[in-house]
């Protein structure tokens, strides 16, 4: 049997797929301190067209603000108040669930 350090449940996260609240947590968590598409994608492990479709309902849900004040004329995003709020929730929500 092959082992590669990882313990079981490690191995079974690895597996599973995650929940819509796990992909839109990760994707708000990265982008509290503004963060453009691109490192979104590869940090939040989505393909391009997946990604857009969560990143437009995050905008339309207030959760994430488009930024584009810096000196590239790069689109930022950043999570916003309300988006902070569902990030506490969520992750308090995952502790409970997991006693």
């Amino acid at each position: 049997m092959l082992d590669f350090g990882l313990e079981l449940g490690e191995m079974e996260r690895a597996k599973r797929r995650r929940s819509r609240s796990e992909v839109i947590c990760d994707i708000l968590s990265e982008a509290l301190g503004g963060a453009n598409k691109t490192r979104l994608i590869y940090h939040c492990n989505l393909n391009f067209m997946r990604f857009n479709r969560y990143l437009q309902e995050l905008l339309d849900a207030g959760l994430l603000e488009s930024v584009s004040s810096n000196p590239e004329d790069v689109v930022l995003y950043k999570t916003s108040d309300k988006g902070r709020e569902l990030i506490r929730v969520l992750r308090k929500a995952n502790d409970l669930m997991s006693i």
